[in-house]
C-alpha cells in the first residue's frame, strides 16, 4: 500500500508486514453505515493486492468493536418499488455479504481483537477472522430481530464459525454473551481478563502466524475455505494438488533447510 488511503469511518495503518484495520466511528460504538462498508471494502481490496502484508488485525477504536448497522442512518427508507423493479434498499445490504467474503477470503491471516459490542454485522466481521482474541467483558448478539429486522449477510458465517444449532439459539433469542461463553462456544479462540492480557495475546498470536510461510498460509486458508460442502474425494484432490505445489515452492526448500540448521526460516525473522 504505497499510497496511504485517506478514509472517514476507518483507519488503516502499516507496521512492518502488520496492517492495522480500525472501525474509527467511537461515537456511535462504530456502527455500520453504507459508506463505512464501502471504505471497509475498499480496505480489503487494497489489502488483497498487498503482497508484502502479512497479517489483518482488526478492531474498533474506543473500547468497542461493532454496535452492527447504524439505527439512525436506516431510518430513512425509500419508498417501495415499482412492481418488476428490484427494491432499492437489496443493493446497500447485499453489499455488505460482498464485503464480509472478501475479508474472509484474504490470503492474510486475519486476527480479530475484540473490546466492547461485537454485534450484527460486527459479530459477522468477527466470523471472518482466523483468531479471535476477546475481552471476557465483551458482548457478542444478533440483535436485530427485536427490532424488526434481520442481520443477513452475515448469518453463513456466524453458521461457519458456530455451527446451526448455537447460530439459531442466537438469532431467534437476540441473547447477548459475554466473552466467556464465546471462547466456550468456539467464537472465540482465546479470552483474555483485562487490556494487558489483550495486547499480550495480540503479540503472541502476532509472532506465532509470523512464524509461518506467507504462501503456506494463504494456500490453507482458501483450502479451508472451498472444502465446505464439496464432496470429500474432491476436497482430497484439490489438498493433494496444493500440498505439491508448495513442496516444489521455495518457501518449502527454505522451510525444511532452516528446520534442519535449526534457525528460523526468512519469513520470522
Amino acid at each position: 500500500m504505497s499510497d496511504r488511503p485517506v478514509y472517514e469511518s476507518i483507519t488503516l495503518e502499516r507496521e512492518g508486514g502488520v496492517c492495522r484495520l480500525t472501525l474509527a466511528r467511537p461515537d456511535t460504538l462504530n456502527a455500520l453505515t453504507h459508506a463505512m462498508m464501502v471504505e471497509i471494502g475498499d480496505a480489503v481490496d487494497r489489502i488483497a493486492r498487498d503482497q508484502t502484508c502479512r497479517i489483518v488485525v482488526l478492531r474498533g477504536a474506543g473500547g468497542n468493536f461493532c454496535a452492527g448497522g447504524d439505527i439512525n442512518a436506516m431510518k430513512s427508507i425509500p419508498p417501495p418499488p415499482r412492481p418488476g423493479e428490484e427494491d432499492p434498499l437489496y443493493a446497500p445490504y447485499r453489499l455488505f455479504g460482498d464485503v464480509l467474503q472478501a475479508l474472509d477470503g484474504l490470503p492474510q491471516a486475519v486476527v480479530a481483537l475484540v473490546e466492547g459490542a461485537a454485534v450484527g454485522g460486527g459479530l459477522g466481521m468477527v466470523c471472518c477472522a482466523d483468531a479471535v482474541i476477546v475481552r471476557a467483558d465483551a458482548k457478542f448478539g444478533i440483535p436485530e430481530p427485536r427490532a424488526g429486522f434481520i442481520p443477513s449477510q452475515m448469518i453463513p458465517f456466524l453458521i461457519r464459525r458456530v455451527g446451526p444449532g448455537r447460530a439459531r439459539h442466537l438469532a431467534v433469542t437476540s441473547d447477548r454473551i459475554d466473552g466467556r461463553e464465546a471462547h466456550r462456544i468456539g467464537l472465540a479462540d482465546r479470552c483474555c481478563e483485562d487490556a494487558a492480557s489483550l495486547e499480550a495475546a495480540l503479540a503472541e498470536t502476532l509472532t506465532s502466524i509470523l512464524g509461518s510461510a506467507p504462501g503456506a498460509v494463504a494456500t490453507v486458508k482458501r483450502l479451508i475455505v472451498e472444502s465446505e460442502g464439496r464432496p470429500l474425494e474432491e476436497i482430497l484432490d484439490a489438498a493433494g494438488k496444493a500440498l505439491v505445489e508448495r513442496l516444489r515452492s521455495p518457501d518449502a526448500a527454505e522451510g525444511m533447510a532452516a528446520f534442519l540448521e535449526k534457525r528460523p526460516p526468512r519469513w520470522a525473522k
